[in-house]
């Protein structure tokens, strides 16, 4: 019995698997680039203030702004898409959805700034905290509310076939004519 909401079938538990695996791999990959310590003669202090960090880069230039806010937005994004697969809910409030992708992916990008205090060469920028988040928001957006409509469609066209072999299999249910309802 299929359970209300999820994603069902085997071909959706292996999308569910293989979300698992690929969000497993995005997340060890973020970690070993992230964390890894950089040898520099200088390290920056650590950008505590909101968008101060995106101000300079934006006053390096249209290039190199775009390549380094890029970067932030790039990093976490595939989370927008693979938390959601990974939780194989069809079913679900798309406001609801894009918050809990959002906290969490603003919870990671903050586990990760957080780890970086302790490696050489690493500060901690509240800019990339939010650059990250915003990343997932936007990626989330643009492939999460079509994919589902387009999973819950197959999924009605489906469901009609399930619904008349499981009838097949059990039979029809008996009915009596002419008993009456008791109070």
């Amino acid at each position: 019995m299929q359970r209300q909401g999820f994603i069902g079938g085997s071909a959706a538990i292996r999308v569910r698997v293989a979300g698992g695996v690929l969000l497993a791999a995005h997340l060890a990959f973020v970690a070993w680039l992230m964390l890894r310590p950089l040898d520099v003669p200088w390290v920056m202090p650590a950008n505590l203030h909101p968008f101060a960090g995106i101000r300079a880069d934006l006053a390096l230039g249209p290039r190199e702004a775009a390549h380094r806010i890029g970067e932030g937005l790039a990093l976490l994004a595939p989370l927008g898409v693979l938390l959601p697969a990974v939780h194989g809910r069809l079913r679900v409030s798309p406001l609801g959805s894009l918050v809990a992708t959002a906290a969490a992916a603003a919870l990671i990008s903050l586990g990760i700034a957080l780890l970086q205090t302790g490696v050489p060469g690493r500060v901690v920028d509240v800019d990339s905290i939010l650059l990250n988040t915003v990343g997932v928001v936007v990626a989330h957006l643009a492939v999460v509310p079509a994919s589902r409509a387009l999973l819950r469609r197959r999924d009605r066209r489906e469901r009609p076939s399930a619904v008349l072999q499981e009838d097949a299999a059990q039979g029809r249910t008996p009915t009596i004519p002419r008993v009456g309802i008791a109070p």
